[in-house]
């Protein structure tokens, strides 16, 4: 029996700087560049059973520069890019508060934004997840923090936008690109 078929494993994928190319303040489908290789980890790891969910804090909701609607909408893009690719993302996730610069009500603690585990704990939940048999896929302190928070089995760094700054323990393999974690799909 596959991980998918008993809902055990996921590979958590942060959004911006895993799934696409970092850029500020993504909203439009025209500024979506998938990162080289996220396809492949991602047919590799649906073939072997599994969930695939993304993970993604949203600034951009909460300083007022694109509304949930729009992400939402973009998210329905970006999977329907994927379903083209052989893919099928289970679910997505995102946070729309940031503590110090959100407007309004966006602007609070929240238990989901990262470095906190609230996505991945959700997420847990729902799809009935062992989270020891998880990876989850990040390039900043901050994903780490949350998958080692929710006790993730496998943290992956990729080293793009914060290289060799992490000051948390060394539990995390660092990466230079998608390709790397192909081989630690089992």
């Amino acid at each position: 029996m596959t991980g998918r078929q008993n809902g055990k494993r996921a590979l958590f994928l942060d959004r911006d700087g895993v799934v696409n190319e970092e850029i500020c303040y993504l909203s439009q489908p025209e500024q979506v560049r998938f990162v080289s290789g996220i396809f492949d980890l991602c047919r590799k790891a649906q073939a072997l059973g599994y969930r695939l969910i993304i993970v993604t804090n949203q600034a951009g909701i909460a300083r007022g520069y694109y509304t949930e609607e729009d992400f939402h909408a973009l998210m329905q893009w970006m999977r329907a890019e994927f379903a083209r690719e052989g893919v099928a993302l289970d679910q997505y996730y995102f946070c729309p508060h940031h503590p110090e610069h959100g407007v309004g009500a966006y602007r609070k603690e929240c238990p989901d934004r990262k470095p906190n585990p609230g996505m991945l704990l959700r997420a847990a939940g729902e799809f009935d997840l062992d989270l020891a048999q998880c990876i989850f896929v990040g390039d900043r302190c901050s994903d780490m923090a949350a998958g080692r928070a929710a006790s993730v089995g496998t943290l992956v760094l990729v080293e793009r936008v914060e290289p060799g700054t992490c000051t948390q323990p060394e539990d995390f393999l660092r990466v230079c690109g998608l390709q790397a974690v192909l081989g630690l799909l089992q």
